[in-house]
């Protein structure tokens, strides 16, 4: 894949970036005087830039070619506890010094609040690490659309039953992401995004499935290949093929692992500081406490190198750490953000902007092993809908996937519900495999439930 890119000059793509980053610093200095000047008491400013270019084609033919160069400038001044909030993608002085001007009236007007304003001082990380995310690449569109091709060329190959496209897409992107306030700290860096993706249709008789593969990476290289993407497509979709409705019962479950981080993320709401603060989680007062089976384990490494979620700060400059989620099915810690800290009288822990990389434990080896301790159940493979209520935990989904016996597939299966609560999904966790999802920021193998609720015919 690489000997189709155009050659970088390493050393003048770093010149680059660190002279935008330089000239951003800049701009947010000058922002910061400015709210001094017209009286705020504190700032903070926050600038993401980023550009790249983005490809899809169906059936060999191109239907999109976007280049982005998006932009823009976030101003927070507080007078007190009043704040005012303004945003420009202009940097010129004239520019800076209305937007300034403009968030400083607007605190006049706005209610005080005890909770608002910047981070402490001393939490904030003055030196960030070096994480190794950015890895630009110089491409033009006519190598994204090759890769497109040969993502549809290798799915229609793959098998018969193949019949048409959903498209393919290519996508590659850089930028950079600049924090300052008035506590003295400016600090930025660079990251790089590159993905891949194939949808395709299958049929067999009068029945028509779809399904599709990705991959996504900071760097070009470390991308699956583009044939791979595309058989592995097809495969997903042929297997689809077939599919049958079971009837309504209770059996155990298996989110296989690229459905399964979703589970986790309705973790990551329920104790995230803004739920908790508005008493909107059924997850209230459980800091401490077992919230899921003992053989549940998640810890948070935000500085692994090249992580997709990997930052040595999070959205107000705070550092971020090394910390456990969860040891043994007990929740260590809640998320939280200055103001949410604040609210709940604790400690800021560093997310505000989301978490950074989850990675959970396995008990088992990989899906096989899963679908042998199950027995007899579901594997699910794709879930619809949005029906997760954060406050009362309760969970219910369409879903599509395969039915199993004697822990081998046995017939795909559609057109059904799961359904249970949260709070008892989470302490039925019974294994988790060790074919993890590295495609996200929670990094999970599949999850065997000891039983749910299934909605058939």
């Amino acid at each position: 894949m690489l000997c189709a890119l155009h050659v970088i000059d390493e050393k003048l793509m770093n010149n680059e970036i660190i002279q935008e980053i330089n000239e951003v610093k800049g701009a947010v200095e000058t922002v910061l005087e400015l709210a001094k000047k017209y009286g705020a008491s504190t700032a903070e400013v926050a600038m993401t830039r980023q550009k790249g270019l983005s490809v899809s084609t169906r059936l060999g033919e191109v239907e999109t070619v976007e280049f982005n160069l998006d932009g823009g400038m976030g101003i927070s001044v507080y007078k007190g506890q009043h704040k005012g909030s303004a945003s420009t993608s202009d940097l010129s002085h004239d520019a800076l010094d209305k937007a300034v001007k403009a968030a400083v009236e607007i605190a006049r007007y706005t209610s005080e609040d005890d909770c608002t304003g910047l981070a402490d001082k001393d939490l904030l990380e003055f030196e960030p690490k070096d994480l190794d995310l950015f890895h630009p690449i110089d491409v033009e569109p006519e190598f994204g659309i090759k890769l497109c091709k040969e993502m549809e060329d290798k799915g229609f190959s793959t098998s018969g039953k193949i019949t048409n496209s959903d498209g393919a897409s290519f996508s590659s992107h850089q930028g950079i992401r600049v924090y300052g306030n008035s506590h003295g700290q400016i600090v930025g860096y660079p990251s790089s995004r590159h993905s891949l993706s194939c949808s395709l249709i299958g049929q067999q008789d009068d029945e028509m499935q779809r399904d599709y593969a990705y991959t996504v990476s900071r760097e070009f290289a470390a991308l699956d290949k583009p044939t791979d993407i595309g058989e592995r497509a097809a495969l997903e979709t042929v297997s689809r093929l077939g599919s049958r409705k079971i009837s309504t019962r209770k059996a155990p479950v298996i989110f296989r692992a690229d459905v399964a981080n979703g589970l986790f993320g309705h973790l990551v709401a329920a104790i995230s500081g803004g739920n908790l603060y508005r008493k909107s989680s059924f997850l209230l007062d459980s800091l401490g406490t077992k919230i899921t089976n003992k053989t549940v384990n998640i810890i948070e490494r935000p500085h692994i190198l090249k992580g997709l979620a990997s930052s040595s700060f999070d959205s107000e400059g705070v550092k971020t750490w090394d910390r456990s989620i969860l040891e043994q099915g007990e929740l260590q810690t809640y998320l939280l953000t200055s103001y949410s800290s604040r609210k709940l009288k604790m400690e800021n822990t560093g997310h505000a902007g989301g978490i950074h990389n989850w990675l959970v434990e396995k008990t088992d080896p990989d899906l096989a092993a899963l679908l042998k301790k199950m027995g007899t159940g579901l594997l699910v493979t794709e879930l619809m809908g949005q029906g997760v209520n954060i406050v009362t935990g309760d969970y219910s989904r369409g879903c599509a996937g395969f039915w199993v016996e004697n822990g081998e597939i046995q017939y795909p299966v559609s057109e059904i519900t799961v359904a249970g609560n949260l709070k008892d999904m989470f302490n039925n966790i019974t294994a988790i495999g060790g074919d993890v999802e590295k495609k996200s920021s929670i990094l999970t193998g599949s999850i065997l439930i000891e039983e749910l609720q299934i909605g058939g015919s």
